[in-house]
């Protein structure tokens, strides 16, 4: 739980405990003094009560009329705030407590004593009454409360201070600690042109900039590692160029001359012919040898993207898809704005929707399929579903999704593998200012 805590609530509990435990020590200072004071305040009183009984008492030793002596001493003395003369059947003394301004919680606190006292006076050996002291505490019980509510107002002043005082000074800390996890979470998130304010202690300016130093160290290294991936997937376009050449330059020609020759051998022999003749195999394996190599070298330089629009490319390709599964329903909606990318960034979105639907075919075992690429809030969104059966739980990428995701990343964009209700996704997103002829090496 306290793990949980904001550090203003950390700074805040402690003093409101601190509060509580000062009022709580109070409170047992108070029941522990508080009836030693009293009777220390009311002794010299209670001296004198004893000392005027004594003094009574002797007058009336000697005392001719010491009943009459006795009535003139109880009219003359009369009652004072604290002494006075009373009757043997009268009751006893008890403290006097009139109209306290102090709650009756306080009064209970402070545990007062039994101070009151009676001190007979006799004729004779004969009780005939009491001087009684029973004093009036009202006084003495505010001046306890006024001094109670000085030490809790002082303290919860001071007290209220300091909590101000730290609840600005940690308001001061934490507003730059929210912008660094801010900064972080951006860095985090792959935005690494954010700049954090330097702002707060001087611990807290270095963490922030140490993390602006952070953030320029790993865009330098993004950088170069894009610039390192555009090398790699031009040297492998390179590749595939030059391979795609000699296939069609070498294997070509030698599979039209066989197909050739076996065309002329079947006319000119009626047994050559016949269905299931050997010229008649060698014929249908030249043309499927053809038709395979014309398969991958579309796949590996596929001349629509250079030679067409990638709109009409791209209508080549899934018509292509779906002369090889006629059962499986693929739609597709292309953004005409399409047309106006060339480049690197033309092949780079052919070749995401080119890997995408082969691997619909080839794995998904789907009925329908759906491609959508468009021009979206300056990026071009591309998205390849399918209610195939899925991938993988452990969702690793084989050759050419990998191969299309380090071609993303080196335009600056994000490529993806996802599962969203039944259906699985193939999501890209491309940045079209990211893509700069020139900054692509020719080899």
């Amino acid at each position: 739980m306290w793990k949980n805590l904001p550090l203003r609530a950390r700074l805040s509990l402690p003093m409101i405990a601190m509060v509580l435990a000062a009022l709580a020590l109070g409170g047992v200072a108070l029941q522990i003094v508080s009836p030693d004071q009293f009777e220390y305040e009311n002794a010299q009183a209670s001296r004198s009560t004893k000392a005027v009984a004594g003094a009574l008492t002797a007058a009336l030793a000697v005392s001719t009329n010491p009943q009459a002596t006795l009535e003139a001493f109880a009219r003359g003395f009369g009652k004072s705030e604290s002494i006075e003369f009373r009757l043997p059947e009268a009751d006893k003394p008890r403290i006097r407590l009139e109209h306290s301004p102090a709650p009756q919680w306080f009064v209970a606190l402070l545990r007062i004593p039994e101070i009151g006292a009676a001190y007979p006076v006799t004729i004779d050996g004969k009780h005939v009454g009491d001087i009684v002291f029973a004093p009036d505490l009202t006084a003495d019980i505010f001046e306890k409360w006024v001094g109670f509510l000085a030490i809790v107002f002082s303290g919860s002043a001071l007290m209220l201070m300091a909590a101000l005082s730290a609840y600005f000074t940690t308001g001061s800390a934490i507003r730059p600690l929210a912008q660094l996890r801010r900064g972080l979470a951006l860095l985090r998130a792959g935005d690494y042109d954010t700049v954090i304010p330097l702002a707060g202690p001087p611990e807290i300016r270095k963490s922030c900039e140490a993390a602006n130093q952070l953030a320029a160290t790993l865009k330098r290294l993004s950088l170069d590692n894009r610039s390192l991936l555009r090398k790699l997937v031009s040297v492998q376009d390179d590749e595939r160029h030059e391979l795609a050449q000699e296939l069609h330059d070498e294997l070509g020609p030698l599979l039209f001359a066989i197909r050739a020759n076996a065309t002329a051998l079947s006319e000119s022999s009626p047994g050559h012919a016949e269905p299931h003749s050997p010229v008649r195999g060698m014929l249908q394996a030249a043309e499927a040898l053809q038709q395979a190599n014309r398969r991958i070298l579309e796949g590996l330089s596929p001349l629509y993207v250079e030679d067409l629009e990638l709109g009409e490319s791209l209508a080549t390709l899934l018509q292509n898809a779906r002369a090889q599964a006629p059962q499986l329903k693929l739609t597709a909606t292309v953004d005409p704005q399409l047309n106006s990318i060339e480049g690197v960034l033309s092949q780079t979105i052919y070749r995401v929707i080119q890997e995408g639907v082969t691997n619909v075919l080839r794995h998904a075992k789907a009925n329908r399929a759906d491609v959508r690429a468009a021009v979206d809030n300056g990026e071009v969104a591309i998205d390849i579903s399918d209610d195939g059966v899925g991938f993988p739980s452990d969702n690793l990428f084989g050759r050419g999704l990998t191969g299309m995701r380090e071609r993303v990343r080196a335009l600056g964009g994000t490529f993806a593998l996802l599962r969203e209700g039944d259906r699985t996704v193939v999501r890209c997103r491309l940045p079209l200012e990211s893509v700069i002829a020139d900054q692509w090496p020719s080899g």
